[in-house]
């Protein structure tokens, strides 16, 4: 099954509202990237700073937390991500290191791999795209700071029941 890499992009809430032609601009610097279950994606504080959209299949997403005694325990996942969603749009942002793991959970996984630089290009040469991306993006990183947030603090909560016990 061939995939149709605008129709992927049109899922995906971060190209939303975009015309044909700027889902054409985007389809353009996508590279298709396939992983079986259990590849890690990227590895929290790796500096890399693609932008992945999944097109089929699912991705883990893993952060490492930090023990009463500052021992690192066991990465927990805090998100599962599915076809449409994005991940690695931080590094859009700052360029810095990843936040967090990303592992895929489904064989065959399929990414659009979408490199910031070429992204960043195309925002900078056609302005009215660049500006619809990055109000997408920080709608889209609001969302799942406070998601993240909450998952995070329920985690803690529920480690601090079975500490008691």
């Amino acid at each position: 099954m061939k995939l149709s890499i605008p129709a992927i992009l049109r899922m995906a809430e971060l190209f939303d509202n975009l015309t044909s032609t700027q889902i054409e601009l985007i389809e353009s610097i996508c590279e298709i990237v396939t992983l079986a279950k259990g590849a890690t994606l990227f590895e929290e504080n790796d500096s890399t700073d693609e932008l992945y959209v999944i097109a089929r299949g699912g991705v883990e997403i893993l952060v490492g937390l930090v023990g009463d005694k500052m021992n690192q325990l066991e990465p927990v996942v805090i998100a599962e991500l599915r076809q449409g969603q994005v991940l690695g749009e931080v590094a859009l942002v700052d360029q810095g290191l990843r936040s967090a793991t990303a592992k895929i959970s489904q064989n065959e996984t399929h990414l659009l791999k979408i490199p910031r630089s070429r992204l960043m290009l195309l925002c900078d040469t056609y302005p009215e795209l660049g500006y619809k991306l990055m109000k997408n993006l920080a709608a889209d990183l609001s969302l799942k700071i406070r998601n993240t947030g909450l998952t995070v603090r329920q985690y803690q909560l529920m480690l601090s029941h079975n500490q008691a016990k």
